[in-house]
């Protein structure tokens, strides 16, 4: 079987590495391992793209990095969490033109298929609030929150309960917390190692000058990318989809018992509000084929509003569903609290409700092999 590469890029959460921490070592060493055992030989590059970005130029960022790694003859296949899977979905378009070629370039054709996790095809709300001034300040601190949290297995509970505090009273008086939030910001960054603390606040001077992506990302603004952007026949498209349990008394009853969880809930269920604001003349939606794909995975239909925290479900359907479950937006790239890791490599993200486990990622990530192993053999055939 013919080489193949993979290339992941992450969403505006997301990052390559801040300090010792890998964003995707989860899902890249559970995606690398599969496929071997598949019979495939395979390696992977993490693409290094400015996390708020326009989704051209990050799509550019990505097609760059595949002319430089992937090697002569090798099947590339392209993964995107969150903003990541649009990215995927530019750079394999027959329509693109994102580096300004006259004539795609010569791995265009060797692309075999496109994985989009949790990725907002059409948009998200969250993205419309992140583009105000006190969105910005949100995103950044949120931002900040979880590169500490993922890193340093949880921010101190005395600066995230000065968020949560900060959070609960946005719509009220912004000028003050708006100010405490930046203050919280700044003392987390100082908290890091001085390596990690360095690529921290460069990771967020990187967001604050440059929200190209946040503007895209309303459901308003999709709604022209979906008109621009084609599919290449050539290519095997399939999508995950996740949502987490809306926030409720249970939510909170059972984030209580951890210090952590019960302050990151208040944080999670903020974000999960600000999700579900669809506006009613640009749903995050492709109609009911979306309800009919989660019913197949599922057996029912997820409410309305149900969404992984950042993204709205059906906003993330896009080519085949070959995975759908109860997760947050984190959860589906190895970001989960998991009880049989003893070392610790597993790292929560906000308590969601979710639930989300080992058993759910390894379904997830063998469903993702079994199409991108797929798109090989109709490749060979």
């Amino acid at each position: 079987m013919t080489a193949s590469r993979l290339f992941l890029s992450p969403g505006f959460f997301g990052f390559s590495r801040v300090g010792s921490y890998d964003y995707f070592s989860h899902l890249r060493a559970g995606l690398e391992r599969r496929m071997r055992d598949a019979g495939c030989e395979v390696s992977s590059h993490v693409v290094d793209v400015h996390p708020s970005a326009s989704i051209r130029r990050r799509a550019k960022s990505m097609l760059q990095c595949v002319e430089a790694n992937a090697r002569p003859g090798e099947h590339i296949h392209l993964i995107g969490h969150s903003t990541g899977g649009l990215d995927a979905r530019l750079v394999a378009s027959p329509t693109t033109n994102v580096s300004g070629y006259t004539v795609l370039p010569e791995v265009y054709h060797r692309i075999r298929s496109v994985t989009t996790i949790n990725t907002p095809h059409y948009g998200t709300p969250l993205a419309s609030f992140f583009a105000t001034v006190s969105g910005q300040r949100v995103l950044a601190a949120v931002t900040a929150l979880t590169v500490a949290a993922l890193t340093m297995g949880a921010p101190p509970l005395a600066l995230t309960s000065s968020l949560v505090a900060a959070f609960g009273r946005l719509d009220r008086t912004l000028g003050v917390e708006l100010k405490l939030i930046d203050g919280v910001v700044d003392r987390i960054v100082r908290l890091m190692d001085d390596a990690s603390s360095d690529e921290l606040r460069s990771f967020l001077q990187q967001i604050q000058a440059d929200q190209g992506a946040i503007i895209q990302l309303s459901p308003e603004a999709m709604d022209l990318f979906e008109a621009g952007v084609e599919n290449n026949p050539k290519v095997l498209y399939q999508c995950t989809a996740s949502f987490a349990p809306e926030p409720n008394l249970r939510h909170w009853s059972r984030a209580i018992l951890s210090p952590w969880r019960s302050m990151s809930a208040p944080i999670f269920s903020m974000l999960y509000r600000l999700t579900s604001l669809e506006h009613a003349m640009y749903p995050c939606s492709p109609g009911a084929s979306a309800d009919a794909a989660l019913l197949a995975r599922l057996g029912e239909a997820p409410p309305p509003r149900a969404s992984d925290g950042v993204v709205p479900v059906r906003s993330q359907i896009w080519g085949e569903l070959v995975w759908a479950g109860k997760a947050d937006h984190l959860d589906v790239v190895g970001h989960f609290h998991d009880p049989q890791d003893l070392a610790g490599r597993h790292v929560d993200w906000l308590a969601s409700g979710s639930d989300f486990n080992r058993r759910g990622f390894d379904q997830m990530l063998d469903a993702i092999v079994k199409g991108v192993v797929a798109s090989e053999h109709r490749a060979a055939s």
